[in-house]
């Protein structure tokens, strides 16, 4: 899941003054009998699932709920980011660079993680490029405490306390200790940044430990978004998409908003071409125009493989930049 700047911003503001919220009515809930009362609650389903209780002990101890995971929730920033100011902010220079070295060192790892994984050596260094820089910001926040908290105090309390449990399972598998589980302060976890269900489903232990660490383990971290895309559809040999030129407004009026959609061919026909100016593949490839900066902006053709990235987070913002990313660091 990918954080806003501002929010992301704002976590870290937050996380580094914990005395600013010393004297917070928030910091009342720590003393909330009603949460030992919770807790009892989370204890016997996990247990009736199987977990064992020195398991849910171990995660349970001397739990409080976080104030600042409350407060970041309550005040989570709009997301009124143009595509101008978004793509600025993700794809900077010292992204694109990172990412290259990166690149360089691991298209050995990579090669192997595609012949498992088909999916896109591209997009998967997108994908975690955006999502944690790399693995240079995870959070810092104890992904059992922040999820509790969430679950107990939080609108969507249904939810998080499903992730609560999905987290008490990796912890009675062994993958991770309870202090070695951090993330972010909703629950995402490592350098993929999954929450605990979707690392149930998708993370992979790529290189044989035993356990499935996206944490620390590059080989595991990268396998698991690959596995990820690949098991939301990606479809092996086609590209995201492509950045394209728009024919004159004259011959197709009608596509300056974006949001069509048509095969390659019929956008060749319309008049679109290559950034080179060359045609584009008269293929059947549905794809959809994007028109992220508006009538004036750059304008990309996304392919189905463009919605599998969407699985990870349903945003055109995030997608598009994801593919570019991906483009610029192994170009």
């Amino acid at each position: 899941m990918l954080v806003s700047s501002r929010r992301r911003a704002l976590e870290m503001a937050l996380g580094a003054a914990p005395a600013l919220l010393a004297f917070s009515p928030l910091s009342a809930l720590a003393a909330d009998p009603g949460f030992q009362g919770f807790l009892a609650s989370v204890r016997a389903e996990a247990e009736r699932r199987g977990i064992a209780a020195a398991t849910i002990a171990a995660a349970f101890a001397g739990l409080a709920p976080d104030p600042k995971v409350i407060e970041l929730d309550r005040h989570q920033p709009e997301f009124t980011e143009t595509w101008s100011q978004y793509s600025a902010a993700v794809l900077s220079a010292a992204r694109i660079a990172k990412g290259r070295a990166l690149y360089a060192a691991n298209r050995d790892l990579l090669a192997r993680v595609m012949r498992a994984y088909p999916a896109s050596p591209g997009v998967v260094m997108g994908i975690w490029g955006l999502e944690s820089n790399y693995g240079g910001y995870q959070g810092g926040f104890p992904v059992i405490r922040s999820l509790a908290t969430l679950a107990y105090s939080a609108g969507r309390g249904a939810y998080f306390r499903s992730e609560l449990l999905a987290a008490l399972s990796i912890l009675g598998h062994g993958d991770v200790t309870p202090r070695a589980m951090v993330g972010s302060w909703a629950g995402a976890m490592g350098q993929p940044q999954f929450m605990p269900s979707a690392y149930l489903s998708y993370a992979v232990d790529f290189d044989g430990t035993g356990q499935r660490n996206i944490w620390t383990n590059v080989p595991d971290v990268l396998a698991s978004i690959a596995n990820y895309l690949v098991r939301s559809g990606w479809k092996e040999g086609q590209s995201w998409g492509r950045q394209v030129l728009l024919p004159p407004p004259a011959l197709a009026p009608q596509l300056t908003a974006g949001g069509t959609t048509e095969t390659l061919a019929a956008f060749s026909r319309l008049g679109f071409r290559r950034l080179d100016g060359g045609p584009l593949p008269p293929t059947s490839i549905p794809a959809r125009l994007l028109m992220p900066g508006g009538p004036t902006g750059p304008a990309y053709l996304a392919f189905p493989n463009f919605h599998a990235i969407r699985r990870y987070n349903p945003s055109d913002f995030y997608a598009l930049a994801v593919g570019l990313l991906g483009d610029l660091v192994t170009s």
